[in-house]
């Protein structure tokens, strides 16, 4: 039974994908049922072989030791404000994302970051079906994140057509940047964060060749990952502030966001006697039980995958993390997987207006047709976290 509603599951994301399409006579099933098989491949390897423990274990300790070295420097900064024996989310998994984009910008300085984006990039080029600038954007949006990967091609932005400018935003919108996943590893459990982070890449092109079905004609260049001419210490310097501003930015956003749910949930229970979060969980408990998890969970993980898409995908893995915590629903194994597969990535309503405006500020038109097609991103997006979470529900 769970095989048979899985690929039901998966038959009806893909219908819905369908039915959204630019052009469906065009749409090409080879490159879509080979993408789909590596989902299941890689999904497979990761989460039931040994060799995918081992590897995904080993990228688990690496982390975690990048959080110790992380917090050396936070706790002489910042150790006297910490109370004892408390929980701070700030200090704990929102300020090492400084030391993380540090580093990344070392690996960047150094052209290594450089090698792996172009090689993963060519090797998936040759089985997406699409142009090599459309793999290497895929690769760089989950180690750069969905804003500085634009950077990185400004200079192939004016000549970009509608349809690979789609492509390219809905690659950038369901990965996650490297700097935080050390951020997501402290909140849900890191073997479903490395395994998102796969599935999401290939899940954006099955969705993406669906939605937005083309063929790639004329020059396919692929930039560097940034142009520039800036010395190591100035290099360093910009990372470590760049770190810190998304670690303040998220920070301003969970305040907001987690404050108009709270003023939402009060309102709502004032007036109809139920949470706005369990009401929206009752409006997205079909799809989530269409991803595996049992009907009689499926309101509490819908209102967690709700929430997600209104606000962020921090504000819903600490709803999570919380839901587990307390013990207010038991989710079992399984569900927490798919749960936590789903959330690990940037595919909320907060996204659009990100994405829209850094390419506005690259290039004012191009950021304009972003504008246009705004929700049917979201939209495209949302269906690769429900497809990578079925997947998940499938192998386990």
């Amino acid at each position: 039974m769970k095989i048979l509603i899985g690929v039901l599951s998966i038959v009806i994301f893909l219908g819905l994908a369908f039915v959204a399409s630019y052009d469906r006579k065009r749409i090409r099933a080879k490159p879509l049922l080979t993408l789909l098989g590596l989902q299941f491949f890689f999904a497979w390897v990761m989460l039931n072989s040994n060799a995918g423990r081992i590897v995904i274990n080993g990228i688990v300790a690496l982390f975690d030791e990048l959080l110790k070295f992380a917090a050396v420097g936070i706790n002489f900064v910042f150790g006297g404000l910490v109370n004892q024996n408390s929980f701070s989310f700030f200090f704990s998994v929102l300020m090492p994302i400084v030391f993380i984009s540090a580093l990344i910008g070392i690996l960047q300085h150094w052209k290594i970051l450089d090698l792996v984006i172009r090689v993963i990039g060519l090797l998936l080029s040759k089985v997406n079906g699409m142009g090599k600038l459309e793999s290497y954007n895929a690769v760089a949006s989950a180690i750069l994140g969905q804003s500085e990967v634009f950077i990185s091609i400004k200079k192939q932005l004016p000549q970009l057509s509608e349809q690979r400018l789609y492509t390219l935003c809905t690659s950038a919108m369901s990965a996650v940047s490297a700097a935080i996943l050390a951020a997501y590893m402290q909140l849900i459990e890191p073997r479903y964060v490395v395994c998102a982070v796969v599935l999401n890449l290939f899940g954006g092109f099955i969705i993406a060749s669906v939605i937005n079905p083309y063929v790639v004609s004329g020059p396919d260049d692929v930039l560097s990952v940034k142009d520039t001419q800036q010395s190591f210490f100035e290099m360093l310097g910009e990372y470590i502030l760049d770190g810190f501003k998304i670690a303040v930015i998220v920070a301003a956003m969970l305040v907001g966001f987690i404050a108009l749910i709270a003023m939402a949930n009060g309102l709502f229970m004032s007036v109809f006697d139920i949470s706005f979060q369990h009401f929206l969980g009752y409006l997205f408990a079909p799809l989530a039980f269409l991803t595996g998890i049992a009907w009689h969970d499926s309101v509490a993980a819908g209102s967690i995958m709700a929430t997600k898409l209104i606000s962020n995908e921090f504000v819903a893995m600490q709803d999570l993390k919380s839901t587990l915590d307390t013990g207010r629903v038991l989710f079992d194994e399984r569900s927490r997987a798919i749960l936590s597969v789903f959330l690990v990535s940037f595919a909320n309503f907060g996204s659009i207006g990100i994405i829209c405006g850094t390419i506005r500020a690259l290039d004012t038109n191009q950021g304009n047709s972003v504008a246009r097609f705004g929700f049917k991103l979201l939209y495209g997006a949302s269906l690769v976290s429900f497809l990578s979470a079925t997947v998940v529900g499938l192998v386990l």
